[in-house]
């Protein structure tokens, strides 16, 4: 027996909507669909009528990015919208007192209103029109849409044919409304978002620590606009999120997005709302490779830990040296604490996960965005401990295990280079940082960000490379007491025992010019160790440079030595300098192999056991295999 409804029976069930008005009686509580899915033309008329029935009325909308703030200002007599997310325009209702916030983490959100605890007696739904089997997708909004129509007494349908057909836990059978109307409201649409350069160096910060079969939250806004356009290199990436835009399309269609390392819905795009340009609907109306699920499922640490290697990247508004953040607030905002946690705690309980938050070093009017303190800020992000990464454009601090010193350290070497020197102060002053810290202000904009390299060496083993930092200071002392005596014999010509940070911390605040150290680091980043270092230091007459090598002894043998020498070459050479000087132990055969196979010619003079090296750049070192290590 077919108990589908035809279309002629689905259609009795249309009335206008002042039909659906006369339903609500005085301090009822209805429920609005959420964000995109805003049924607009209900909300329109329920906001501009003037029927005497439509008093002291609560709204509940999840996530407002429409007309129901906007309008429900000019009648809050008569109405009071409840919602538990304070960003977008939100943000300003809330300060004001028009808006009633309920903090609550999203994934708890279904519980209260299955449980009668957040009472419903109304619901206002987007969907699509029934299909032959007479069931309607939530389309773009799948959140507690169907936990709130089953508390409801009146059910009320709005079918918006624009709107796509999306699957996953989406569709419900049009006999479950008591009611529906047609829209004559399109939906909220949204463009994409102009990236300028800061956004975009951020993006390609970001995209740096990303590994192949990662899987990603995304959000909206500048920074994952331009984060998409970086991975579109990478491999199996999995998306696992709370919104998808048109940023995610076109990371899913360049093929970096396989999800087929995922753990929860293998091989498809997870997310509750999707928020963009009418393109981003069409693609997604009956796509397979996005699967829609209530926010139970997304927003779930559990559920989201299962995912390994899960990257949580949020925006922040205010860092500290501490590395406690401040989250944004107002319109454009959408990354509150709650959304935040929930996401953190998932990256926390993930293999390889990691939470990242991204700011420009600089805000809009030119003022500092890292600062001694954000004690005094408000929608402060809780958990401070779970951040594994700070990125700006001008790099990424790891915070992940490091003492406060070090994560001041880290920070201050991300900073608006304008502003480095006066954090060393204050840090100091704060007994943050040590009183006697150098800093070499006149460097801090020369910093070479552009020699940042990898390179898989012997077995497979990948080395990142890049300038030394201040930061490295604890790094470069652990690799000292890894060595030998034998080898910090080789290296410094003395017996050194210690390195304490008096010593070390001249060595790494290098002027990048005269001096430039570059380090290798090996391992997870975040958690990856310093185990090469390689610098020259140009002598006083400027022409030449004394070179130096040193490598962790676990790590030799893999040709990392050469290749620092013949990155060191290229780098002299842009610097004007014409060769190299370096004094050698007789009995150091190693070292003495490097300068042999670097392609450059040695002259060698050896005096009491020391061999005392010219290796001169001239022709040789135009040759291709020096000027690309």
């Amino acid at each position: 027996m077919n108990n589908t409804p035809s279309e002629d029976q689905w259609r009795k069930r249309i009335v206008s909507p002042e039909a659906v008005l006369e339903r609500i009686e005085p301090g009822m509580s209805i429920f609005l669909g959420t964000g995109v899915a805003e049924p607009r033309t209900l909300v329109k008329h329920l906001t501009a009528s003037e029927a005497p029935n439509l008093q002291d009325l609560e709204l509940i909308q999840l996530v407002s990015l429409g007309d129901a703030v906007a309008l429900q200002q000019q009648r809050s007599h008569k109405y009071r919208l409840k919602t538990f997310f304070s960003g977008w325009i939100a943000s300003e209702a809330i300060t004001s007192g028009r808006v009633d916030l309920i903090p609550c983490r999203f994934c708890r959100i279904p519980h209260l209103i299955a449980s009668g605890w957040l009472a419903i007696d109304v619901a206002f739904v987007q969907v699509t029109p029934p299909n032959e089997a007479g069931y309607c997708s939530l389309g773009v909004a799948v959140d507690v849409a169907q936990q709130a129509m089953e508390q409801a007494s009146l059910v009320v349908g709005e079918i918006n044919p624009d709107i796509p057909v999306t699957l996953g836990d989406t569709f419900v059978p049009v006999t479950s409304f008591d009611l529906l109307v047609e829209a004559t409201e399109p939906p909220i649409y949204f463009q994409r978002w102009a990236v300028d350069e800061v956004y975009d160096r951020i993006a390609a910060n970001i995209a740096s620590v990303i590994e192949n079969g990662s899987c990603l939250a995304f959000s909206i806004g500048q920074i994952y606009d331009a984060l998409a356009r970086h991975l579109t290199g990478k491999r199996h990436l999995g998306i696992h999120s709370s919104f998808f835009t048109d940023a995610l399309m076109d990371l899913v269609k360049s093929g970096a997005v396989t999800n087929r390392q995922k753990e929860l819905f293998r091989g498809k795009s997870l997310v509750s709302y999707a928020f963009g340009t009418p393109e981003l609907l069409a693609w997604l109306d009956r796509n397979p490779l996005v699967e829609f699920q209530s926010i139970e499922k997304v927003f779930d640490p559990l559920q989201i830990g299962r995912n390994p290697r899960f990257m949580t990247i949020l925006p922040a508004r205010r860092v500290d040296l501490w590395g406690r953040i401040a989250l944004h607030f107002g319109k454009g905002n959408i990354a509150g604490p709650a959304e935040a946690i929930n996401f953190a705690n998932g990256a926390d309980l993930s293999v390889g996960g990691r939470t990242i938050f991204a700011l420009p070093s600089r805000n809009r009017s030119g003022s500092p965005n890292i600062r001694v303190t954000v004690a005094d800020l408000p929608n402060q992000f809780g958990l401070s401990e779970s951040v594994a990464m700070l990125v700006t454009e001008y790099g990424v601090a790891h915070l992940t295990g490091r003492t406060v010193r070090e994560r001041a350290q880290a920070l201050i070497d991300i900073a608006h280079p304008e502003d480095r020197a006066a954090l060393v102060e204050q840090a100091k002053a704060a007994h943050i940082l040590y009183p006697d810290q150098i800093f070499l202000a006149q460097n801090a904009h020369l910093y070479p960000s552009e020699i940042e390299a990898t390179h898989t060496f012997k077995n497979g083993v990948q080395i990142r490379l890049r300038a030394i930092r201040p930061s490295d200071e604890e790094e470069m002392r652990r690799l000292f007491y890894r060595f030998s005596d034998k080898a910090v014999y080789y290296r410094y010509f003395t017996p050194l025992k210690t390195m304490p940070h008096a010593k070390m911390q001249t060595y790494v605040n290098v002027d990048y010019s005269d001096t430039l150290s570059i380090v290798g680091v090996a391992g997870e980043s975040g958690e990856g160790r310093i185990i090469a270092e390689a610098r020259f230091v140009r002598d006083l007459q400027g022409a030449k440079a004394d070179v130096a090598f040193v490598v962790d002894e676990a790590y030799q043998g893999m040709g990392i030595a050469t290749y620092l020498y013949r990155m060191l070459i290229r780098l002299a050479r842009q610097r004007g300098i014409q060769g190299f000087h370096a004094d050698v132990l007789s009995s150091n055969r190693n070292m003495l192999k490097v300068f042999e196979k670097g392609g450059l010619p040695v002259k060698a003079s050896l005096e009491d056991g020391v061999y005392s090296l010219w290796m001169p750049f001239g022709r040789v070192a135009e040759n291709d295999a020096l000027n690309r290590p």
